[in-house]
């Protein structure tokens, strides 16, 4: 079991460092988006190709920072549900939700996303707009996307059955959540006033 969390430490790592560098994109879209508007307002010219650009930015934050949201325990669930139940069934749920649920998604979806994008590489695939940009390389961010949160799914199932058995404290436990940090900022708002 060691050697398992020897690697989902290697995968945490690499699964952070990407998503920190990956989040910067959206800083990007959102000035490709600005310059566009700009140009479109002010010139009056657009381009297909600066609107699509700013669509595949966000998609490369969509789809490859979602492994990132899964390691930080920042994906959806009910979490007014979750906390109701004893960390000994949401456990359980995790570990189900992931070997049954996620894990088989992300392999459906490397799976049936490879032909799409190898078709769409073969013949070239360009957009369906005017000056638009080549679609093969939008359409590989499903593989390689989905490739990436099927290995941090894979960690995240190693680390759960670890703290089920007692090996490893709980990595979420001492994480306040989000929503959680920001109604107690809100109540000490409140009593400040």
């Amino acid at each position: 079991m060691q050697s398992l969390l020897n690697m989902s430490r290697g995968i945490d790592a690499f699964t952070r460092w990407t998503g920190k560098r990956l989040a910067w994109l959206i800083l990007l879209a959102v000035v490709v988006s600005a310059l566009n508007a700009i140009v479109r307002k002010s010139f009056d010219m657009s381009s297909n190709s600066w609107l699509e650009l700013q669509w595949v930015l966000f998609s490369m934050v969509f789809l490859l920072c979602s492994p990132w949201t899964l390691l930080d325990n920042e994906h959806i669930r009910i979490d007014i549900v979750n906390n109701l139940l004893p960390k000994q069934v949401r456990n359980s749920i995790d570990v189900i939700g992931h070997a049954f649920f996620l894990l088989p998604l992300t392999f459906v979806m490397i799976i049936t996303g490879g032909p799409f994008f190898v078709r769409s590489f073969e013949i070239n695939e360009q957009s369906g707009n005017a000056g638009g940009l080549p679609q093969w390389p939008a359409k590989s961010l499903v593989i390689l996307g989905f490739a990436f949160l099927l290995v941090q799914g894979i960690s995240e199932l190693i680390k759960r059955i670890a703290v089920m058995r007692g090996i490893i404290p709980d990595p979420h436990a001492s994480q306040p959540h989000a929503l959680e940090a920001e109604v107690e900022h809100l109540v000490e708002a409140l009593k400040k006033e």
